[in-house]
């Protein structure tokens, strides 16, 4: 058995610090709006609550929850969530499996052409103006299939369908299996940490989403995710009529309210991966260095 050397193991630990240092960084702003979510508004008033709630109580949750409009913007926003993962599973597949093959005519082209989408934009107003010219705005499709393919996820999958051995698809060729059977029978079932590594991205893109809603959605306020809700909570707080009609005009109840808000649009996508973690690093890594 190999003994580290004295640098090897500093690095090490030096390696573990950081980590230790950043995963407080990401956890410490999340612990805090868990606890002034759960605080009384007597400490919020008093600025007492850090890391642990004090006066507990589920009030502001329970606003939250008793809202109409949050319910519907939740209960929307899953169900949005849901369909363009699927989507997006669908036509990421569908585009990065006839990539693979090196008879595919124009592959070299194509592939070209479908790199440059990741460097090149139009820009905020011609799309806009496409979006108009489609029919799409105040629209619920506007927010499906424009981001129905990410081509970095493509390129995800193509590499790690091109880590699946020849033999298994000529096997099968041989056989008489047709190019879908192949997909089907053996590229997909092969292929799981990938596919649950580029869900996890494309759920929590589309969760976390509102910069589309906003420009595209305006009038339809039935069709607003539930981040664009908070956003144009959060954005209006200040506003005296907004406040009282959100309930954030009385003192401590406030910050809670804002902080249970908060939660309440994080907590469902973060409870999501860890059913996908062990898929997700093998996904990741296995299509990130096969070409």
């Amino acid at each position: 058995m190999k003994v580290k050397s004295t640098q090897a193991k500093i690095g090490d630990w030096i390696f573990v610090l950081l980590c230790v240092i950043i995963s407080i960084i990401c956890v410490v702003p999340m612990v805090n709006l868990a606890a002034k979510s759960l605080s009384g508004t007597e400490f919020l008033i008093r600025h007492d609550v850090y890391l642990w709630p004090k006066g507990f109580n589920l009030d502001a949750y329970k606003t939250v929850l008793a809202d109409a409009k949050y319910q519907r913007a939740f209960i929307w926003t899953a169900v949005l969530t849901l369909i363009c993962t699927l989507l997006s599973l669908t036509m990421t597949a569908l585009c990065a499996y006839p990539l693979i093959f090196p008879g595919l005519k124009g592959r070299g082209v194509i592939n070209v052409f479908i790199t440059i989408t990741m460097f090149f934009n139009a820009g905020t107003i011609p799309n806009y103006l496409l979006m108009n010219d489609l029919g799409l705005l105040e629209n619920p499709l506007v927010l499906i299939i424009p981001s129905c393919l990410s081509v970095y996820n493509m390129i995800i999958m193509r590499s790690f369908f091109y880590g699946i051995p020849d033999s298994l698809r000529e096997s099968a060729e041989i056989d008489g299996a047709s190019f879908v059977q192949i997909l089907m029978k053996i590229y997909i079932p092969l292929s799981k940490p990938v596919f649950a590594s580029l869900a996890l991205f494309y759920a929590v893109g589309r969760w976390n989403g509102y910069g589309d809603a906003l420009m595209y959605i305006k009038t339809n306020k039935q069709y607003f995710p539930l981040q664009l809700l908070l956003y144009n909570i959060l954005n209006n707080v200040n506003a005296v009529e907004v406040a009282a009609q959100e309930g954030f005009n009385q003192p401590g109840l406030k910050d809670s309210l804002k902080c249970a808000t908060v939660m309440f649009a994080t907590v469902p996508i973060l409870l999501i991966y860890p059913w996908l973690q062990r898929y997700f690093i093998a996904g990741v890594t296995m299509g990130a260095v096969k070409e």
